[in-house]
């Protein structure tokens, strides 16, 4: 996806280039993302896992979850969800289980070998967390500053899809 801005732009709307700006680092900070997971894992000698499954992973943690909580639960983003939860059974990465109650339903739990990868992602982002602290790249403001900004994005953006604003 391109988000250059036309010529003219600038000097229409002064809040256009900085928002095309920050929808381009969003996107090349969740493929970068995506790179430093594999790039982990590499490193483990993990080759059977992807990143986004990783993550998943690491979204999930101790919960038990169906699909379908997943995405209403931020743990997962993509389209593929249903894919990518076979495929991590089928690793043995995660248990799955049909509901009791609503048998067309299936709950999934990491199993213990998706603990292990879990724990790796967890070492990555504390190991990061320690890192840009100490090297003074963003401190506890610095990142509630960042978060705030994009909690207010994603509201922006939940808005503009319920027609508020």
């Amino acid at each position: 996806m391109s988000l250059h801005s036309p010529l003219g732009e600038t000097s229409r709307h002064g809040v256009m280039p900085g928002y095309l700006e920050s929808l381009s680092l969003v996107e090349r900070l969740h493929r970068l993302l995506l790179d430093v997971i594999k790039d982990e894992f590499e490193r483990v000698g993990v080759l059977d896992i992807n990143a986004v499954q990783a993550l998943l992973l690491f979204n999930i943690g101790d919960h038990e979850v169906t699909a379908g909580e997943l995405k209403s639960r931020g743990y997962y983003q993509g389209s593929n969800v249903s894919y990518n939860l076979k495929k991590l059974v089928e690793m043995g990465y995660m248990h799955h289980q049909r509901c009791e109650i609503d048998r067309r339903s299936v709950r999934v739990r990491l199993t213990d070998r998706g603990r292990e990868v879990r724990d790796v992602v967890t070492g990555l982002f504390r190991r990061h967390a320690d890192t840009l602290q100490e090297k003074g790249v963003l401190g506890p403001d610095g990142i509630d500053q960042v978060n705030h900004s994009l909690k207010r994005m994603e509201r922006f953006w939940t808005d503009q899809i319920r027609y508020i604003y």
